[in-house]
């Protein structure tokens, strides 16, 4: 089984760790990025385990035939995970191509 982030989710979680740290939801920036470092782990660890859902017709922009599965962080935020999975030569491969959270998308789900 293999896991792979697209690059532009690469970017925006590295992006994240900026945005988190300047809104102040951190007061230290080493913090913000350990909370995106944990994030990436809990979704490395996790998403085959994880309830999958049909992405509902909005999320085509990101890919088609999407599933999506959640991760809480903490009592106010929950990161939504939208990937494909395919399977060649016997292994799962899970393609993940956009990342959000109930802040930004949960008016689309």
């Amino acid at each position: 089984m293999k896991i792979v982030a697209l690059p532009e989710v690469r970017k925006y979680l590295k992006e994240l760790i900026q945005i988190l740290y300047e809104k102040e939801y951190f007061g230290f920036e080493a913090y913000a990025q350990k909370y995106v470092e944990d994030l990436f782990h809990d979704i490395l660890t996790n998403l085959p385990y994880k309830l999958k859902k049909p992405a509902p017709p909005y999320f085509k922009r990101y890919g088609t035939k999407m599933l999506y599965a959640t991760f809480r962080k903490n009592k106010t935020t929950q990161w939504y995970v939208f990937f494909n999975v395919y399977r060649k030569k016997g292994e799962t491969i899970f393609v993940i191509r956009y990342i959000s959270n109930n802040h930004m998308v949960s008016q689309y789900l």
